[in-house]
């Protein structure tokens, strides 16, 4: 099947690449030059483990190509996926869908038969109406559906996500569209991967609900982490005594620094805004938004809490800067409050990320970065591990409390055992334990 994902970013990029390891003829277009280059020359802009092999394989294979040039990559499509960005819009928080709406436009031109357009950026409902009627007003003689399939995708674990999905939603009552998208995902129904068909709106909501319910689980634990701290509880025992109830789960109920990333902000935002505008009122949602805001300062607040309550002058070590591992994507991320609460209140920062100081450091001013953990916490007053990477898990305690000036620990992803820390006369501070 011939299949042309518009925008290569990290949706149409993973997208694209595992559509092309299924077997289909992919076509990746995007308009920055640059970005093209580098991927026609195997360099992926963007870190995601295993992607790069398998952009690198599927193109030696001739599955895979990347262009600038829209018109021809449509034409010879029999799908063409929209990936491209929805970020907020600056002023009102709605999803920007300038983006979508010109690819719309720029497919209704180019597009040649019966031609299956599919949203795969995450839009707020009704979106693919919208993409209808600019197609059919460009392009009146145009044959083509337009269809919802929402992506799923985890940073940091998409390409499993893609190839092993708890499910997969397509949005259409067009029975040949669905035929289409059938045939596109075919490989996952032979694995049994659930497929949901359902119609367009419904699979435009599917999104924003189930990314707002999961950033409600995280907010609620995080609730229930601040009183576990007033009463002598642990977090870790009662998430675990509330996840093993089978309606409940255990996924997304760490106690953290609060949501951050490409999706959650943006998602609830764009869910509370789109509820207004149909007068359904949010307040859940709305009241996660607004304690997860909330939180990611009162994180940088415990930490200099943790220290003593001044860090004028002192030095702060922070591991992890990133809103999740395995990523080097700083959108949103806990880090960038957390950061600017400590510089706020006279800190020096010295940070080390295993991927994502280059883009930190485009969005901090002042802060050291370091090769390599032990580094960075050199001489510091404190050290605070804000985003749970595999390699800070096995750090070398002792060397640890040979390197902190302040023996002051302060573990936002609840990582290590009080008892091991305090042991070597490191005060151990942690969330909700």
């Amino acid at each position: 099947m011939k299949i042309t994902m518009i925008g290569s970013g990290y949706v149409g990029l993973v997208s694209g690449a595992c559509f092309a390891d299924f077997g289909h003829d992919v076509v990746c277009v995007d308009l920055d030059e640059a970005k093209i280059e580098a991927l026609r020359g195997g360099k992926v802009p963007i870190f995601e483990p295993g992607l790069a092999d398998l952009i690198e394989r599927n193109a030696r294979a001739g599955r895979i190509s990347f262009t600038t040039e829209l018109a021809p990559a449509v034409a010879r499509a029999e799908v063409v996926f929209i990936a491209v960005g929805t970020p907020s819009r600056r002023g009102d928080g709605h999803a920007d869908l300038s983006f979508v709406e010109a690819a719309a436009a720029a497919i209704a031109r180019a597009m040649d038969g019966f031609t299956v357009v599919v949203t795969k950026s995450t839009v707020p409902v009704g979106t693919g109406d919208e993409v209808e009627r600019i197609i059919a007003t460009t392009r009146p003689d145009g044959e083509f559906a337009v269809v919802s399939n929402p992506e799923f995708l985890r940073e940091g674990a998409a390409i499993e996500d893609f190839k092993r999905p708890d499910r997969i939603v397509i949005g259409s009552e067009d029975t040949r569209a669905l035929s289409v998208m059938r045939e596109a995902y075919r490989p996952l129904s032979l694995n049994k991967s659930p497929i949901l068909e359902m119609n367009r709106r419904s699979a435009e909501l599917t999104k924003y609900a189930g990314n707002a319910f999961l950033a409600t689980k995280i907010t609620f634990i995080n609730e229930i982490a601040d009183l576990c701290e007033k009463t002598a509880a642990d977090v870790q025992q009662v998430a675990r005594g509330m996840g093993l109830d089978k309606r409940i789960g255990s996924k997304f109920l760490n106690a953290g620094p609060g949501y951050g990333g490409s999706c959650f902000p943006k998602d609830t935002l764009a869910l509370l805004k789109t509820a207004q505008d149909f007068e359904a009122p949010q307040t859940i949602v709305e009241a996660v938004v607004q304690t997860n805001e909330k939180r990611k300062r009162a994180m940088g607040r415990k930490v200099i809490q943790a220290i003593g309550g001044d860090v004028r002058g002192k030095v702060v070590a922070v591991l992890g800067l990133t809103f999740k591992p395995n990523t080097d994507d700083m959108r949103d991320s806990p880090a960038i409050a957390i950061v600017q609460t400590l510089q706020d209140a006279g800190a020096v920062v010295h940070a080390y990320d295993p991927e994502g100081m280059p883009n930190a450091s485009q969005m901090f001013e002042d802060v050291v970065y370091f090769d390599d953990p032990y580094a960075a916490m050199k001489d510091a007053e404190g050290l605070a591990i804000v985003t749970e990477w595999d390699e800070f898990r096995a750090l070398n305690l002792t060397k640890v409390q040979s390197l902190l000036k302040g023996l002051v620990l302060v573990d936002l992803r609840n990582i290590y055992d009080r008892g091991e820390l305090e042991m070597l006369g490191i005060k151990y501070v942690a969330v909700g334990r």
